[in-house]
């Protein structure tokens, strides 16, 4: 597999750019490591909430979209997370020291932009799954500027 850089492909800088690293990906497909340190951004006394997750599954599906863009020569491009339908997790909070796996499949890809994709956070006795709903303009741009005016 060839190095994936995550901060070209995920819009989050610092401590907000959560995945640790890329583990491995496909044409549909991505799997993404984080740790959970103490520092982790979001680390409370317990650790770090599991609703956190939803952003992990989301960073790794930017992640995925960014590998894609430059398989296919182009730039990543911009993408908003719509919803995220019946995630579920069987712990509250994950524990520092865990390593957590972040997989992402693309079920469904529209002309349009729109994508759906199931998801699933794994390890250290973590099982998490969501559907994530997300939309990629072909230009973020101009879509911005036509939801603004």
């Amino acid at each position: 597999m060839e190095n994936v850089n995550i901060d070209e492909f995920v819009p989050h800088s610092g401590k907000m750019s959560l995945l640790d690293e890329v583990v491995d990906y496909g044409d549909d497909w991505l799997k993404a490591l984080v740790l959970i340190r103490p520092d982790s951004m979001f680390v409370e006394k317990q650790g770090v909430s599991a609703i956190v997750g939803i952003e992990y599954l989301a960073q790794a599906v930017a992640a995925y979209a960014g590998t894609k863009e430059r398989k296919s020569g182009h730039k990543p491009k911009l993408g908003f997370l719509l919803g995220c339908r019946k995630y579920q997790s069987n712990v509250d909070y994950f524990p520092v020291g865990s390593v957590i796996t972040v997989e992402v499949h693309l079920e469904m890809e529209a002309e349009n932009g729109l994508n759906v994709f199931n998801t699933t956070l794994t390890g250290n006795g973590v099982e998490a799954s969501a559907k994530l709903n997300v939309f990629q303009p072909t230009d973020a741009e101009a879509f911005l500027k036509g939801v603004s005016q």
